[in-house]
């Protein structure tokens, strides 16, 4: 089972968009991941707003169900670093 990158609709935009960041983040890593999108309006969020807890994007979901949410960047950073699942 893969983990879940849960982000916005909006696929075509890449570059600095943070959705982008973290996908290409767990592509380069190697990391098997299925894509979970959500609504771009933040009032039609509420799924996403029950499972993290917050309206931003993005944030994986371990597969024993765990949540991360952070700054994009920051899990980027966790990605390239080996430590999605600490």
């Amino acid at each position: 089972m893969a983990v879940k990158l849960h982000r916005c609709r909006t696929m075509w935009i890449k570059g600095p968009h943070p959705c982008w960041k973290v996908q290409k983040a767990l592509e380069d890593a190697g990391v098997e991941y299925e894509v979970v999108k959500h609504p771009v309006r933040r009032g039609k969020r509420a799924e996403y707003v029950a499972l993290t807890g917050q309206k931003l994007f993005p944030a994986v979901e371990l597969e024993d169900g765990r949540v991360i949410r952070e700054e994009s960047k920051d899990l980027v950073a966790r990605i390239r670093e080996g430590r999605l699942s600490a």
